[in-house]
C-alpha cells in the first residue's frame, strides 16, 4: 500500500467571532501559497470538477468572513470551511477546518487532507514543505498542537488520540511546556510568541524505514516523559 501523509492543527474551546476566524484563514492561505504553486488558488466544492473550478474563493478576510458566516457553514457558535486547490481532478489538495467554537467536546482544527501519489504530493511531501505547512498553521491559527505525519505510521503505533502522537513534524504551543533535548538528526525551531516545531528527519518520513520508526519512538518517549503529550485543554487554562 502506498504511504500517504497529512497535516493538521488543533485547539479547544477558544471562542472567536467570524471576522477573527476569517483573518486567520486569510493569513493561513497567504502562507501556504509560497509552498506550492497550486495553493495560490482555492475553490469551494461543487457537484463536478468543472463546476467547482468556477467557484474560486478570493483569499481576503472580507470574502472569507462571508463564506464562514453562511448558515450552511455555521456549527454551534463556530464556523467550518472546506476548500480545495488543483489544476486537474487527479492533482487536488484539500483543506477543511472549524474555528471560533466554545465547545468543550469538539476541537477546532485546520487539516490538510491526505496527500496521495500525485505530482503535487511528490512536490510537497518533503521536510521543508511539511515543516512550512505546520509553521503556517502555528502562525495563523495559534493552535495548541499541530503535526504533519504519515497515515500508515499513525496506524502502526495505534495512538488513541491525535495529540498522543508524534508526527514527522510536530508543534507544541509554549504553554504546554519546554521541549527537552532531542537526538540527532531532529531539528527544533522555536517560533516567538507561539511554540516549538520539531522535525524528525530531513528525509521523507516513511514506515518502510526502520530508522525513522525507531527515531519517532525515541522522540515520543522523551516528549511523553516531559509531559508534552497531553489532551487538548480549554484555551487559556
Amino acid at each position: 500500500m502506498a504511504e500517504t501523509h497529512f497535516a493538521g492543527c488543533y485547539w479547544l474551546a477558544r471562542q472567536e467571532p467570524i471576522d477573527a476566524c476569517a483573518r486567520r484563514l486569510e493569513t493561513f492561505l497567504g502562507k501556504m501559497g509560497p509552498l506550492e504553486p497550486t495553493w495560490n488558488r482555492w475553490h469551494q466544492s461543487a457537484a463536478t470538477f468543472e463546476k467547482a473550478r468556477k467557484r474560486q474563493v478570493q483569499p481576503d478576510a472580507v470574502t472569507l468572513a462571508k463564506l464562514l458566516g453562511q448558515k450552511s457553514n455555521r456549527i454551534g457558535d463556530g464556523s467550518r470551511f472546506w476548500l480545495w486547490a488543483g489544476e486537474t481532478p487527479d492533482e487536488t489538495s484539500g483543506i477543511n477546518g472549524r474555528c471560533g467554537g466554545s465547545s468543550m467536546h469538539l476541537s477546532s482544527a485546520c487539516i490538510l487532507h491526505s496527500l496521495g501519489q500525485s505530482e503535487v504530493a511528490k512536490r510537497v511531501v518533503t521536510a521543508p514543505v511539511m515543516t512550512g505547512v505546520v509553521r503556517a498553521m502555528a502562525l495563523a491559527w495559534e493552535p495548541e498542537f499541530a503535526l504533519a505525519a504519515s497515515n500508515q505510521h499513525r496506524e502502526l503505533v495505534a495512538v488513541p488520540m491525535i495529540e498522543d502522537y508524534i508526527g514527522w513534524v510536530t508543534y507544541f504551543a509554549d504553554f504546554r511546556g519546554p521541549v527537552p533535548p532531542l537526538p540527532s538528526p531532529v531539528q527544533v525551531e522555536h517560533l516567538p510568541d507561539r511554540g516549538t516545531l520539531i522535525t524528525l528527519t530531513q528525509e521523507k518520513f516513511t514506515v518502510s524505514n526502520p530508522a525513522h520508526v525507531a527515531l519517532a519512538a525515541d522522540v515520543q518517549a522523551r516528549l511523553q516523559a516531559a509531559g508534552l503529550l497531553t489532551p487538548l485543554r480549554p484555551w487559556g487554562t
